[in-house]
C-alpha cells in the first residue's frame, strides 16, 4: 500500500475515533463510527485473497446493522425525551437498544459470531487493529452513558461473553481465532464490570490492549500464525518466545502478572455489591481461558529443548522489527505495580 494511502486511511480511523470519543452529540458520534468502520475496510481487504475479502464483507455488514441499530436507539430517545445527549439515555428501551448495538460492534455474545471468521481472514497486523484500537469508541460510548444501561442486561452479557470466550479458544489451533476468543472473554468482564464500576471497566480494557498489542507484534515478528509453528519459534528467538510466553499468561489472567489484577478487582467488587455467586461463578470460568492459554505455553516452553539449531537455513526465520514491540512489552508486563494508582 502506498504510504501516501496508508497515512490517509490512519488519518481516517483515527479521526473516527476521536471524533465519537470527544462528541456529547449520538450523530457526531455515529459519524465517528462509520467514518472508522470504512477507513479500516481497505486495510482488511488488501491483501488480494478471497479470505480476505470475505472478512472485510462480513466487518461491514456488522457493523453497518449495528450503526443502524445505534441510529434507531438515539432516534428513538430523541422522539421521546427531546435531546440527542449522549449522557441522557433515560428511555429503558433505547438504552436496551443501544446496548445491543455496541456488544455488536465490540463483539460480544450472543452476537459475538463475526468475530473470530473476520479475524482469521484478516492479517495479523489487521487483526490487531480490530481487537484493540476498534473497540476504543463503542466502550467510551458505552462508559459516558453507563449511568442508564441496564445492568441485568450487562451482567447476562459479560457473563455469557467469558464463558463462550473460554470455551470457544479451547479447540482452537489458528492463534488468530484463539486470541478472537480471548477479546469475547474480557469484553465480557469489561461489561460486567460496567453493570457496578465504570472505572475498574475501562481499567480492564486499557490492560486488555495494552498485553495484546505485543502479543500481535511478536507473533507478527515470529511469523507465526498456528501452535503448529509456535512450537518451532525456540529454535529462532528464544528472547521472543519466553517473552510470549509471559504475554499469554498475564492474558489468562494468571496471578501475579498483569491481566490478574483487572479481574481480581472486578472480583471484589462483585462480592462487594453482594453478588457473590456471580463472582465465583465467572472466576470458575475464566479457568477456562486460563486452560488454552497454559496449553499454548506448555507447546511454546517445553516441548523443545532450550537449544538454538545448528543449521544455517532456518526455514522461518522472522524477518521484521517493530520499533513498538520493545516499548510495549515492559509496559504490558509491568503494569501491575502501578495500577492502584490508575483505579485512584
Amino acid at each position: 500500500m502506498p504510504p501516501l494511502v496508508l497515512s490517509f486511511i490512519i488519518a481516517g480511523i483515527t479521526t473516527g475515533t476521536v471524533i465519537t470519543m470527544s462528541s456529547h452529540h449520538w450523530l457526531m458520534a455515529w459519524l465517528g463510527l462509520e467514518l472508522n468502520t470504512l477507513a479500516i475496510l481497505p486495510i482488511i481487504s488488501k491483501p488480494k485473497h478471497p479470505r480476505s475479502i470475505e472478512a472485510a464483507t462480513k466487518y461491514f455488514l456488522i457493523q453497518s446493522i449495528a450503526s443502524s441499530i445505534l441510529l434507531f436507539s438515539s432516534i428513538t430517545n430523541a422522539w421521546l425525551t427531546g435531546h440527542w445527549n449522549i449522557t441522557l439515555m433515560q428511555n429503558e428501551y433505547a438504552c436496551l437498544l443501544m446496548t445491543i448495538a455496541l456488544a455488536m460492534k465490540m463483539g460480544a455474545t450472543p452476537l459475538h459470531f463475526w468475530l473470530p471468521e473476520v479475524i482469521q481472514g484478516s492479517t495479523l497486523s489487521s487483526a490487531l487493529l480490530i481487537t484493540t484500537w476498534q473497540k476504543i469508541a463503542p466502550i467510551v460510548l458505552m462508559y459516558m452513558m453507563s449511568n442508564h444501561l441496564p445492568p441485568n442486561t450487562l451482567m447476562t452479557i459479560g457473563a455469557l461473553s467469558i464463558l463462550v470466550g473460554g470455551a470457544g479458544g479451547m479447540n482452537q489451533t489458528q492463534l488468530q481465532k484463539m486470541l478472537a476468543y480471548s477479546s469475547i472473554a474480557h469484553i465480557g468482564w469489561t461489561m460486567l464490570a460496567m453493570a457496578t464500576t465504570p472505572n475498574i471497566s475501562m481499567l480492564n480494557i486499557i490492560i486488555y490492549m495494552i498485553m495484546t498489542a505485543p502479543t500481535f507484534l511478536l507473533l507478527m515478528q515470529t511469523t507465526t500464525k498456528t501452535l503448529q509453528d509456535i512450537t518451532t519459534t525456540w529454535t529462532t528467538t528464544p528472547a521472543a518466545t519466553m517473552t510470549l510466553t509471559m504475554l499469554l499468561l498475564s492474558l489468562g489472567g494468571l496471578p501475579p502478572l498483569t491481566g490478574f489484577i483487572p479481574k481480581l478487582l472486578i472480583l471484589n467488587e462483585l462480592i462487594m455489591q453482594k453478588l457473590t455467586p456471580l463472582a465465583t461463578l465467572m472466576a470458575l470460568t475464566s479457568l477456562l481461558s486460563l486452560l488454552f492459554y497454559l496449553r499454548t505455553t506448555y507447546l511454546i516452553a517445553m516441548t523443545t529443548a532450550p537449544t538454538t539449531t545448528t543449521s544455517q537455513m532456518k526455514w522461518r526465520t522472522p524477518n521484521h522489527s517493530y520499533l513498538l514491540t520493545p516499548i510495549t512489552t515492559p509496559t504490558a508486563l509491568t503494569s501491575a505495580p502501578t495500577t492502584p494508582s490508575l483505579i485512584m
